[in-house]
This record gives C-alpha cells, sequence and structure tokens, in this order.
C-alpha cells in the first residue's frame, strides 16, 4: 500500500509548494515548543526542529510518510524568527537591509509504517538592497512579515527588497523542494 503524505505543517508557504509539485496530502500541524531548541548552533536547530515536528505528527498518523520543515534567517550570529511586534519587524528589516543573511531551512521525512526518517537541511544566501525607514514601515504596515522568520516574504511584497539570492529560493519561501523531491524518492515516491 502506498504510503499518504502528510504536512507536518501550517504555513501556506509550505502547503502551496507541495501543491506545486503536484502531491496530494493532509495537514496535520505540530505543536512542537520550538524555543527547546534554540541553544543548538542553527543548521542544528532547524534540522532537530524538522526532526521532532515529524516524529510528533507521525505518532498521530497511521501508513503515513510525514513531511516536516523549520526555516530561519540568520545574521552574523544572531538567529532571527518571527517578528512579535511591528517593532520588533522593524528592527530586523532595519538590521537586514543592504546586508547579505542567510536563510537556513530544515527537512525531514518520516515514514510511520518502519520508523525510517530522513533529516536534511539546505542554504540560501540573501543580499537585502538599502531600505529607507519609510519603506520599512509601510512594508510593515501591510502585515506581510509578522508570521515570517525575519520579517519578510520572498514571494510577497517583500521580494521587492531582495537584490540577488545564492541558493534555492524555494528554501527562502521554507520547503527546498528540489531536495525534498530526492529524500521521497528514497520512499519511493516520485514526483515525477
Amino acid at each position: 500500500m502506498a504510503l499518504k503524505l502528510v504536512l507536518a505543517s501550517s504555513s501556506p508557504r509550505r502547503e502551496k509548494l507541495l501543491k506545486l509539485m503536484g502531491l496530494k496530502f493532509t495537514i496535520v500541524p505540530s505543536k512542537i515548543d520550538e524555543s527547546v531548541y534554540t541553544n543548538l548552533p542553527p543548521r542544528d536547530m532547524v534540522q532537530e526542529l524538522a526532526r521532532a515536528k515529524a516524529s510528533e505528527v507521525g505518532e498521530l498518523v497511521e501508513e503515513s510518510c510525514v513531511i516536516a520543515a523549520d526555516t530561519v534567517v540568520v545574521k552574523g550570529n544572531k538567529i532571527l524568527g518571527k517578528p512579535s511586534s511591528h517593532e520588533e519587524a522593524i528592527d530586523m528589516l532595519s538590521g537586514l537591509q543592504g546586508e547579505k543573511h542567510t536563510v537556513l531551512t530544515g527537512l525531514a521525512v518520516l515514514s510511520t509504517e518502519n520508523g525510517k526518517i530522513l533529516v536534511d537541511y539546505d542554504k540560501t544566501d540573501v543580499y537585502m538592497r538599502e531600505m529607507d525607514k519609510q519603506e520599512i514601515i509601510s512594508y510593515v504596515n501591510t502585515g506581510e512579515p509578522m508570521d515570517k522568520a525575519g520579517s519578510y516574504a520572498i514571494q510577497g511584497l517583500g521580494g521587492i527588497f531582495v537584490e540577488r539570492i545564492k541558493g534555492s529560493y524555494f528554501t527562502v519561501m521554507g520547503l527546498p523542494i528540489h531536495k525534498l523531491s530526492l529524500m521521497l524518492k528514497e520512499f519511493s515516491i516520485d514526483v515525477i
């Protein structure tokens, strides 16, 4: 019997990307406390969070292949998560403007049939253009940055601030589909 796909996320961006890949899946969001993992280096943190999310949701579903991911923005040695206020979003964007930062997305795929789990991550460098204070405030007032790591959406209006990237656009969106397709192959799930 073929495994059912389950997305362990409530992210509309991840849902959209799985649909873009032509996959049929259900959504069972993870309720993992992400703060437990903040003491880890960013690369380890995103992978361990993805693993924990997949494992948690894997306990709730049967005969499934669970896909989980976690994304962070790193500037220098500081991890930028989702902003908790408009002021924090303004501060984050002020720190990112005119600079390079890195987006890391951890990815886990788990078979509930045999417990096999694959965990990986991908990294993309993002170069932002200079922004003036009023642009930042106007963008934050749209509400778009409020549920995004680093306070911007590359696939939305925030994309106007991105000069270039080195790596995968989809990693910045929160789901490195090139890696996911290879991981799914390991579970005999072909995208194409």
